[in-house]
């Protein structure tokens, strides 16, 4: 069996589609966020993130707890220290920019604000689809309040 290379890139669905009808025919219109999916350059590869930095665009969030590659519902859970009281925060994978397996390091491209105002991450209900719709859209949302010139 090959082994797969972190550092590679691998194809799939990119979390922000072009086109009239997405990546995917019949897919989601151009341009749309699809929160609970990696993007195809940020080289996460099912690579295991667990123990991870974590930084926001302005600055470290902190570490992660536990990591996800579901197909279509993958996340990242991050204990913030006491940057934020000690809480943890789910992150949704469209919101990873970039990994850096040589230093260990996440970057998300949503700054500790936008994190920080997130809806609460409750363990009992990470799996629940309402749950995941507030997150997801909520993350949708801060698109619109990215500083210019951040990728999405």
């Amino acid at each position: 069996m090959d082994r797969i290379d972190p550092h590679a890139t691998h194809a799939g669905p990119d979390p922000l589609r072009g086109g009239d009808q997405g990546a995917v025919p019949g897919g989601a219109p151009a341009g749309t966020f699809d929160p609970w999916r990696y993007r195809d350059q940020a080289g996460v590869a099912d690579a295991d993130l667990v123990g991870y930095k974590v930084e926001a665009s302005d600055g470290g969030v902190g570490k992660i707890d536990s990591a996800s590659h579901e197909v279509g519902g993958s996340y990242l859970v991050v204990d913030t220290g006491p940057w934020i009281f000690g809480k943890k925060v789910m992150l949704p994978a469209g919101t990873v920019n970039q990994v850096d397996h040589d230093q260990r390091t996440v970057s998300v491209d949503r700054t500790r604000d936008q994190i920080k105002a997130a809806p609460e991450y409750d363990e009992t209900s990470h799996s629940d689809p309402g749950y995941r719709d507030q997150l997801g859209g909520y993350y949708d949302e801060t698109y619109g309040a990215l500083p210019p010139g951040t990728a999405r």
